[in-house]
């Protein structure tokens, strides 16, 4: 039996340009390198590929300082892919950009025409359902029109809320398996993941909630020893990847892939 939310054969990534020095970020903590931005991207993406799956490499997009992190751009699911409508204006090129790539994969591709707006990172599939969370990037409208656009597919959406301060919703969670996901406490305590199991990313380690569960491999940013531990302790192969740069415009190992 296959697990749609984490068995993948293909995805998408966009190299970082020069232009990543001028990402958005909720505050600031140092201005990305690009040159090791590239090695981390580099390790990212050979992993990837390690499973078998193929990954497409976009070039980098100059006019579009954050479009390294293009999981925000559209949600790919198994019936086609939804074009998103990103709550930062000024990301709303990224989509324009990705759309070609996304029409010569899948034979259907639809759209978030708005008013409301959504993007990917707040956007959690699970085998059961769709959690989207609220955020200063994802609001009720742009949540009840992709609810309207998967409900043919078959997919169930529902809404929770991403904690104050948090970017996306997948800043403090991600899918491990079709019964698992690994979440902050803050996150965890809402209850929104009730009937799922848990596992709490180990107290100053929130950053490490950002991780993907590709194929066989749970990719996690580099540097959270005691979260990684308690993840092989579960049984998961782990993979650590450097993420210093993209963690300083609020990026994660989520962001920079569309998975499907």
């Amino acid at each position: 039996m296959s697990n749609p939310s984490f068995e993948f054969t293909r995805a998408v990534t966009r190299k970082p340009g020069a232009s990543i020095i001028d990402g958005l970020r909720a505050q600031d903590i140092g201005t990305p390198n690009l040159e090791t931005m590239l090695q981390h991207h580099a390790d990212y993406v050979a992993t990837l590929r390690e499973t078998g799956a193929r990954v497409i490499e976009l070039p980098a997009l100059l006019d579009f300082p954050d479009a390294v992190f293009v999981e925000d751009t559209a949600l790919c699911l198994p019936q086609g892919a939804i074009l998103m409508r990103p709550g930062a204006e000024t990301r709303r090129g990224e989509v324009v950009q990705m759309a070609p790539t996304l029409r010569a994969q899948y034979d259907e591709v639809l759209e978030i025409s708005g008013p409301g707006f959504i993007e990917g990172g707040d956007i959690l599939t699970t085998e059961r359902e769709i959690l989207v969370g609220r955020s200063a990037r994802t609001d009720a409208a742009g949540i009840a029109e992709l609810t309207e656009l998967v409900a043919p597919w078959g997919h169930a959406v529902r809404e929770v809320h991403t904690p104050e301060g948090v970017l996306h919703f997948k800043t403090d969670c991600s899918l491990l398996d079709a019964e698992t996901i690994l979440a902050t406490q803050r996150l965890a305590a809402t209850g929104c993941f009730d009937g799922y199991r848990v596992i709490n990313t180990a107290p100053g380690e929130e950053a490490a909630a950002n991780t993907i569960r590709f194929n066989q491999f749970v990719l996690m940013p580099a540097g959270f020893p005691k979260t990684a531990a308690t993840l092989r302790a579960a049984g998961y192969d782990v993979r650590e990847i450097g993420n210093s740069e993209c963690a300083k415009l609020d990026g994660g190992m989520s962001c920079l892939s569309l998975r499907f």
